[in-house]
């Protein structure tokens, strides 16, 4: 897996969405560059495991998808006297 990068855009939002929560839910005022830190921390960190949970929903969609195909496959096949 590489590592988690942002834009400076998106780092900017999520920056700002972090000292928003970490002042409404916690009484914690923090400037852009301790949001900022604290952000990396949770990229590095903790960012793997909800890459690891989107790839795994993922997989499960494509298995479903596949098992559509393969069921609309098997719909069409024509009988011989070899068939399955």
């Amino acid at each position: 897996m590489s590592k988690i990068e942002f834009s400076s855009e998106e780092k900017a939002l999520l920056t700002d969405k972090l000292k928003r929560y970490l002042a409404d839910e916690l009484d914690q005022e923090v400037g852009q560059f301790e949001a900022g830190f604290l952000l990396d921390f949770i990229s590095s960190e903790i960012g793997a495991y909800y890459y690891n949970r989107g790839l795994n929903d993922a997989q499960a969609v494509i298995a479903q998808r596949l098992d559509d195909i393969n069921d609309a496959i098997y719909e069409i096949e024509m009988p011989t006297e070899l068939s399955r």
